[in-house]
């Protein structure tokens, strides 16, 4: 490949493909262990600097391999279940494990207890249910909020924030939930909100506002509060200035320790998927090239989210000669990459790099 591509999840590799990818098997993940350390030293500055505590999301980044190159730089591991909470514990040890899960199961605790430091609960009945004994075994316990704030646009399924989500507890379903059963409040520790999908800080200062509305009054007798994931920290553009003030203002106001728990940004434009042209076909006026790649298989969320990965020297559809379909070759109609400009019909064999792919 003689092209060039400057575009963030291509730029770490001077812009170009280098023609050693040509030898390897397709298709094949390639991790850039250089950018997982400076997104890392990007995390670990902002808790220097700050205070505040950053801890990885395993749910976007669990290659235990690499957990060397983060920890330095991280606080500990956040999990969504009993195996993340194992696998924090056990691959980045003498490091804080947190968890949260919507539900808990019953037979799952004992084991849980034995691998994580902080245990967030979904709802006031599964605090009233597990908190007592996670409490006795040692542990800190917080509840996830809704701040019943919504910033985002174009997903609303995925926000947590949105009418009847299943995600958090609001501020009438606590003061419900307490009137039932006074001695609630006793169990918690901490506060835990995840309202953001790759935002900017303007974001977080927003959903801040909205936490300091429905529960400000609650936070000055908690330990700490954990701003979730999904700040896009390691993002060219991103804006640190307004995040950092976001921190110190949770800490002043309320005298907490403040967690954030990035998933992407530790990953962010730090990996590739290599794939292979298998065939060129064409139907009506769309060229397709079926690839050894399949999004259902090798990148699921191009079908969930949907999104559409960025590929090395490529453009919108209609901003180069030709625009190509990109597709899997299972038999789900469905597995479609997506449409890219390009500026010429991929032939049989060729390689195709996709970013972003950590």
């Amino acid at each position: 490949m003689n092209q060039r591509d400057m575009r963030p999840p291509f730029a770490a590799l001077g812009g170009t493909i280098p023609p050693e990818l040509e030898k390897l098997p397709t298709p094949c993940y390639l991790l850039d262990e250089d950018a997982l350390t400076r997104n890392a030293e990007i995390l670990g500055g902002l808790a220097q600097r700050t205070g505040c505590k950053v801890l990885l999301a395993q749910k976007a980044f669990s290659n235990y391999d690499c957990y060397p190159l983060l920890a330095p730089h991280l606080a500990g591991t956040e999990a969504s279940g009993l195996f993340e909470a194992r696998l924090g514990a056990e691959e980045m040890p003498g490091k804080e494990v947190h968890v949260f899960c919507a539900a808990y199961r019953a037979d799952e605790m004992d084991e849980l207890v034995q691998y994580a430091d902080h245990i967030v609960f979904n709802s006031p009945a599964q605090l009233a249910k597990f908190g007592p004994a996670a409490k006795a075994a040692g542990k800190s316990v917080g509840l996830r909020i809704n701040p019943e704030c919504s910033t985002q646009d174009g997903h609303a399924i995925y926000d947590p924030c949105a009418p009847g989500s299943r995600l958090g507890t609001t501020r009438a379903q606590w003061n419900a939930a307490v009137a039932a059963n006074p001695a609630l409040p006793n169990l918690l520790d901490g506060l835990h909100f995840h309202t953001l999908c790759e935002q900017d800080s303007d974001a977080l200062a927003t959903t801040l506002d909205a936490v300091a509305q429905k529960f400000g009054d609650l936070l000055p007798r908690m330990q700490w509060l954990n701003f979730g994931g999904g700040h896009h920290i390691t993002r060219p553009g991103y804006d640190i200035a307004m995040l950092e003030r976001c921190i110190t203002r949770a800490q002043q106001d309320w005298g907490v320790t403040v967690y954030l728990e990035p998933g992407e940004a530790c990953a962010l434009n730090a990996g590739f998927l290599l794939s292979r042209v298998l065939d060129v076909v064409q139907n009506g006026d769309t060229t397709i090239a079926i690839l050894d790649a399949s999004a259902a298989c090798h990148m699921p969320d191009v079908i969930e989210m949907p999104y559409r990965p960025p590929l090395f020297a490529a453009a919108e559809p209609g901003e180069k000669p030709c625009t190509v379909r990109l597709a899997g070759p299972t038999c789900l109609a469905g597995d479609v990459i997506g449409d890219y400009g390009v500026d010429a019909v991929p032939n049989v064999g060729d390689l195709l790099v996709f970013g972003d792919m950590a």
